[in-house]
């Protein structure tokens, strides 16, 4: 089947894949947009777990504070190179991961359901587990691996504190 280029920049517009990447998932699907963004969505998740494994030690940290200046939180946001932990889509990134810490309060970043609090609230999920809150329907961890899919990089949330004016130890 012959893929026009509107309909590959149509595609690769809406999932941020590689030009031969959407020329080819379209060819394989037929011109279904909806079947061809979810085998580049496949894809991008098998090549994330290939690169799971890969060192990340470049990157930046991130802070995030709201509420004026009440709520504050940093993140530490890591990736293998400086070249991409200097791109506009990686700052990105951060900056929503530290807003995510700065709304929910995250026990962890990843790991097993954290235990429950003393005050008998119900049990927190850690950070990567979380759903995003600006799209419910994507994880934190989720989001990361979309981002690791089209940075073509390892990335790895290290670390986040989380500020609250008045609660402290």
């Amino acid at each position: 089947m012959s893929v026009s280029t509107a309909d590959v920049k149509k595609l690769r517009e809406q999932t941020g894949a590689g030009i031969m990447e959407c020329r080819n998932a379209l060819a394989e699907t037929g011109g279904d947009f909806a079947k061809a963004a979810e085998v580049l969505r496949e894809r991008g998740q098998q090549r994330a777990e290939k690169k799971s494994g890969r060192e990340a030690k470049q990157g930046l940290i991130e802070p995030y504070i709201h509420a004026g200046g009440r709520v504050g939180a940093l993140v530490e946001l890591n990736c293998e190179t400086d070249f991409v932990a200097r791109t506009e889509q990686f700052r990105t990134l951060a900056h929503d991961i530290a807003m995510q810490v700065a709304a929910t309060n995250p026990s962890s970043v990843s790991g097993e359901v954290a235990a429950a609090q003393a005050d008998g609230a119900e049990e927190e999920l850690p950070l990567l587990d979380q759903p995003f809150i600006k799209n419910e329907k994507v994880t934190i961890g989720e989001l990361v691996k979309q981002h690791i899919a089209s940075l073509g990089e390892n990335i790895v949330v290290r670390r986040f504190v989380r500020y609250e004016l008045g609660q402290g130890e």
